[in-house]
């Protein structure tokens, strides 16, 4: 079975997941996707032969619009999940301010913003469409997802790469996930 199959199915198959991306798709929101730790940890954990993915401690929905980038409304948005979903953990931002605080170039969507990322594993998002269709955003495509690799993206290697090990101490990741190769560049 290809990746994004995979992807899916894995996703498909767990109705908490499934009822996050349902609250997420009815915000209507331009552009919108759930993604890191929400795809990631799912993913590492079927790879890790685990019959069950518990959600991460916080779920990460980004969108795009350039008319709304007062990050009050990404805190409204987050009030509003609570209200659905008080035992998870929303955060919420929309990528068309995020350039900013990245000290990056504007980004042109989510997908874009996406390759601001620190690790390609990460930069992973998903939604749901019609017909209950799982969409993917994986501007560096899935295989070091799958394939259990942390490796930096392109400014995380060199510009970034102090902030980029920081994380990977700080996440300590292969304490849940042992069989994970991580590029420390």
């Amino acid at each position: 079975m290809d990746h994004l199959t995979q992807l899916q199915t894995t996703l498909t198959k767990d109705p908490a997941r499934l009822r996050v991306l349902r609250l997420v798709r009815n915000l209507g929101l331009p552009d919108c996707w759930v993604g890191a730790g929400f795809v990631r940890s799912a993913i590492w954990d079927l790879q890790h032969d685990r019959n069950h993915s518990p959600l991460p401690p916080d779920i990460d929905v980004i969108w795009f619009d350039e008319t709304q980038t007062d990050p009050a409304i990404d805190k409204h948005i987050e009030i509003d999940l609570r209200r659905s979903a008080p035992s998870l953990n929303w955060s919420v931002k929309n990528q068309a301010r995020m350039h900013v605080r990245n000290n990056d170039q504007p980004y042109s969507s989510a997908t874009n913003a996406m390759k601001a990322w620190p690790e390609t594993a990460t930069a992973v998002a998903v939604r749901l469409g019609r017909n209950d269709v799982i969409e993917v955003a994986a501007p560096f495509g899935l295989d070091d997802l799958f394939n259990l690799v942390v490796r930096p993206t392109a400014r995380f290697e060199v510009e970034k790469k102090p902030l980029y090990l920081d994380r990977i101490r700080s996440k300590n990741w292969p304490a849940t996930w042992p069989d994970l190769f991580i590029v420390d560049v």
